[in-house]
């Protein structure tokens, strides 16, 4: 039988592998809020941080709790010492996967290595039955979107719209300002502090409530909470985190989005951020984990087609799409294997 003092330890290395991820997600996905902002030279780069962290905290303390209840659905097994293990491996998982793509400077997508390392557990754990699939609402007479089905769906139309909005901005901008002097970068400038403030708003809204469903469900399993809603120091000790994380920084991502895909101008940046905005906020609202790097980087590339596609980096956009599409396989693959050795390490805690 499994002691309360053991159960008491495994939530705590769970807790901790979670937050562990939450700062990994800070420095590898912020970095991608804040691009453009510095590749345009709307801001240095501690301004552009300072900015993103102090927004950051705010979207994850005012947020909601959406995101975070789609996450906890995710896993359909017995509340309990297992589950605790299960979501450790699944963290692990993403933790390893999301060193890999910054050690590389790809820019992938935390929320598909978190989704993969999910599944991958849980797959090792209880087998496919353990995962809340979705298929069944999605053909069913109301059709609604859940489960794994509403995360991947959601997953594809966020980077379609990013990149179809930053593409529409940017035409719509080109014709507005065709006639103007350079002399308007300066207002462009001064008005990124909005947008880009408001980009970190919506991406603080989003990535924090995924860890913010994983301690709750830690927490649940151990018997520590009753309610699935979050506590105010849940939301407090990730949005720290995160902060953390962003201070922290990403430069490799930095270069790749803002230097490699297209030469970044003011107006290309705030056509950016207002595209990646409007994506990641509807998905908030709808309750869907997203990945903000990938949008903020296919909204770049939408405003350098609308621009001048020849001066956009292909090259890049495909090595940035081989890293998304490796990114849940490879995060499942590798929670697949932490998982038992975990199991074995943390069942005799």
């Amino acid at each position: 039988m499994i002691t309360e003092t053991a159960i008491l330890i495994v939530a705590m290395v769970a807790i901790i592998l979670s937050l562990t991820f939450a700062f990994t997600n800070g420095f590898h996905d912020a970095s991608a809020i804040i691009a453009t902002l510095i590749a345009c030279g709307a801001a240095s780069p501690r301004g552009a941080v300072l900015l993103a962290s102090s927004m950051v905290m705010l979207g994850a303390l005012l947020g909601g709790s959406a995101v975070a209840f789609t996450i906890e659905g995710l896993i359909q097994m017995s509340i309990g010492h297992d589950l605790i293990v299960l979501l450790a491996a699944a963290v692990l998982g993403g933790i390893i996967w999301n060193l890999i793509t910054w050690k590389f400077g790809l820019p992938s997508s935390s929320t598909q290595a978190l989704v993969g390392g999910m599944l991958g557990a849980t797959i090792a754990a209880g087998g496919f039955g353990g995962i809340f699939w979705g298929f069944d609402e999605l053909v069913g007479p109301d059709h609604m979107l859940a489960g794994v089905t509403k995360v991947v769906i959601f997953l594809i139309w966020s980077i379609l719209m990013g990149l179809s909005a930053g593409y529409l901005f940017q035409r719509f901008a080109s014709g507005l300002l065709r006639n103007a002097k350079k002399s308007v970068n300066k207002s462009i400038k001064r008005m990124q502090w909005f947008t880009a403030g408001l980009l970190a708003f919506s991406y603080g809204t989003n990535d924090s409530q995924k860890q913010m469903g994983l301690i709750v469900l830690i927490l649940i399993s151990g018997g520590y909470v009753t309610s699935m809603d979050i506590p105010l120091w849940v939301r407090i000790l990730c949005g720290a985190v995160m902060l953390l994380g962003v201070l922290g920084g990403g430069w490799r991502i930095v270069k790749t989005i803002g230097r490699r895909i297209y030469p970044i101008e003011p107006i290309h940046s705030l056509d950016s951020q207002l595209a990646s905005t409007s994506s990641i906020l509807l998905s908030t609202w709808a309750g869907a984990p997203v990945s903000s790097t990938q949008i903020v980087a296919t909204s770049v590339m939408g405003v350098g087609a609308a621009d001048n596609p020849k001066m956009l980096q292909w090259s890049v956009g495909k090595d940035m799409m081989i890293a998304w599409l490796l990114t849940i396989p490879a995060a499942m693959l590798l929670s697949m294997v932490l998982y038992f050795p975990l199991n074995w390490l943390l069942s005799g805690a």
